[in-house]
């Protein structure tokens, strides 16, 4: 149940002014592990790391890793290739795929998935208006398509601090295989977070909550402090 929040790490990084190395590699605590709003370890906190390899074309590759807690699957490891594209100073775009595995158990592996993306960046005068896309045509590895839309916007509110505001829709494209709640095949979740950068640490305070009756998607608040090295 993992969105490339990996690639969340990337607007933090963006955001403190550092623009992605040749080869860089990110270290991450957080309070909680949530993919959409779910949280991926049973609301305790989480380390993460990647490393990346961009190249001058815009194309990047890389590989994320999380603990998780779905009964003795305890790790997620996913690995991801796609490319960045300045159409101009307002438009931009992101675009690629991912793969991610599971780990802990002989059956942990049974859920690896693939996934395709796109991101449409705008910037304006009011900060950067993201929409964003996400499907995989083999969900958790039960042989269903998802997707995943979500529209977000980010705007400084003073020099180094930042608010960025999302929502998003999780859509199973068969009910018969994949249910969210009770009858429904989707979800909503909206997240604010506040963005910051001391010395060389991304900090990160969000709020988020989805319509989902669980208590590992209920309101919560997410700190995370990650830091990227370039090597």
């Amino acid at each position: 149940m993992k969105k490339i929040n990996k690639i969340a790490l990337l607007p933090l990084a963006l955001f403190s002014g550092l623009s992605m190395a040749d080869l860089s590699t990110t270290i991450t605590a957080a309070s909680d592990y949530t993919f959409n709003g779910v949280s991926q370890t049973k609301n305790d906190p989480a380390i993460q790391g990647s490393i990346d390899k961009s190249f001058s074309n815009g194309v990047y590759v890389g590989s994320w890793a999380s603990n998780v807690d779905f009964g003795d699957t305890d790790i997620e490891w996913d690995f991801y290739l796609g490319k960045y594209h300045e159409f101009n100073a307002t438009w931009s775009v992101d675009y690629g795929v991912a793969y991610y595995t599971y780990h802990g158990a002989s059956e942990s592996s049974d859920g690896n998935y693939p996934e395709a993306y796109a991101k449409f960046g705008y910037n304006n005068a009011l900060g950067k208006t993201e929409f964003n896309f996400w499907y995989s045509w083999d969900y958790f590895g039960v042989d269903v398509g998802h997707t995943i839309a979500m529209v977000a916007h980010t705007f400084e509110v003073a020099p180094n601090h930042a608010l960025r505001a999302s929502f998003d829709v999780s859509n199973s494209l068969d009910g018969d295989k994949w249910l969210w709640k009770d009858n429904d095949k989707s979800y909503y979740h909206y997240r604010l977070a506040y963005q910051t950068s001391i010395d060389a640490f991304n900090i990160e305070l969000a709020a988020e909550n989805t319509n989902l009756d669980i208590d590992t998607a209920d309101e919560r608040i997410v700190l995370s402090v990650s830091r990227t090295f370039s090597m």
